[in-house]
């Protein structure tokens, strides 16, 4: 009998997640719930949303409810002189909604690692993310990755910061026509407009995406850039994760702080990405901070739509009698979740419940 997906649930879909990141070697980090607000303030341009709550706390602060769990990462994180700091968090953010409704308590899990990266390091990450997906998904997932180096590589040549803006936006947007239209405006030579509008059209596999790439990459930014996209290619082959990557140029975002790879994470059934990370050099320098930054965040929020659409709230219905002898009740339920299966006992069959399978205990083990 086909089974209830674990990753319905938030709260299991969290635990599992935090066991693979353990068996990696990330340690837990936990943090308050609020953090001094000029913590915020100074890096609002990192976070989703530039709405915080706030509150004056008793010695006369201005106190936030965290909006964000990397930058408190970020703040007091101490890598070893050569190594790696490597943690994990399961926390509760506090955020508008994407139509600015009111604020919501949304529930992340996700990891950071801050130190002396190399490439597998960030091989390390990557995987972690299209195994963090695959363990949601039941298998089945997408995930997109990108690189900010290739693209503010071909960049170079764009002077002016606003243009920039306005092309990452179009790349964003998958807009050719619209970049086309912006180089023309701004005196971009026509061959740079021409590999700027191919590359926001690419999107497949790395095998069919990469060799288009070495034509496009010009420049030792962006050269370097494809080397890397390269040897995470292999390196997520080796480990058989190749099947659901997809090489997306679209997803490029703020280069005042993303300046690597960043990726993004998607089920199915969902419209929305559950996933969203990449490498984030630029925030360790902003703060004040050396070495360099990769991580992810889960956001656990959106398997509650999954939940949504259900057909079944339970596997097996296990109806019983008021005669019946309470441990030989318990015991059958004890059989059925061993099986796989979700329980739940009642005496009569609930309103409204969806369940797959009734069952009736009867005395004797016969049912």
């Amino acid at each position: 009998m086909e089974q209830s997906p674990i990753w319905r649930s938030d709260e299991r879909g969290g635990l599992r997640l935090r066991e693979l990141y353990h068996r990696h070697g990330y340690q837990p980090y936990r943090m308050s719930k609020f953090e001094p607000y000029d913590l915020y303030v100074r890096n609002k341009s990192f976070l989703v949303s530039e709405n915080i709550l706030t509150f004056t706390d008793t010695d006369g602060r201005l106190m936030a409810l965290k909006p964000d769990v990397t930058l408190s990462i970020v703040k007091n994180a101490q890598p070893p002189a050569g190594g790696l700091d490597k943690v994990y968090y399961h926390e509760n953010v506090y955020r508008t909604t994407s139509a600015g409704l009111g604020f919501r308590e949304i529930m992340q899990t996700g990891l950071e690692c801050i130190g002396e990266l190399d490439l597998a390091a960030m091989g390390e990450v990557l995987a972690l993310a299209a195994e963090s997906l695959r363990l949601l998904g039941g298998g089945e997932y997408l995930l997109d990755l990108g690189h900010m180096g290739l693209v503010s590589g071909l960049l170079e040549q764009v002077r002016e910061e606003s243009v920039k803006e306005q092309l990452l936006m179009e790349l964003s947007r998958k807009n050719a026509p619209a970049l086309d239209r912006l180089c023309a405006q701004a005196g971009v030579e026509r061959e740079l407009a021409d590999r700027l509008c191919r590359l926001a059209q690419l999107y497949g596999p790395p095998a069919q995406v990469l060799p288009q790439l070495e034509e496009l990459a010009v420049g030792g930014r962006a050269k370097s850039a494809l080397a890397e996209l390269e040897g995470l290619c292999r390196i997520m082959e080796r480990l058989g994760l190749l099947d659901g990557l997809r090489l997306d140029f679209s997803i490029a975002n703020d280069m005042r702080y993303y300046n690597g790879i960043i990726f993004r994470g998607y089920l199915p059934g969902l419209a929305s990405g559950v996933l969203a990370g990449g490498r984030y050099d630029n925030l360790l320098r902003r703060m004040g901070k050396t070495g360099q930054a990769i991580g992810f965040a889960v956001y656990l929020d959106q398997l509650e739509r999954l939940d949504e659409g259900s057909e079944y709230d339970v596997d097996t219905l296990l109806l019983y009698g008021p005669e019946a002898d309470p441990a030989g009740v318990a015991a059958r339920a004890a059989s059925l979740i061993a099986q796989g299966k979700s329980v739940r006992m009642e005496r009569e069959i609930p309103q409204g419940l969806r369940c797959r399978e009734i069952v009736r205990f009867e005395e004797g083990g016969r049912d």
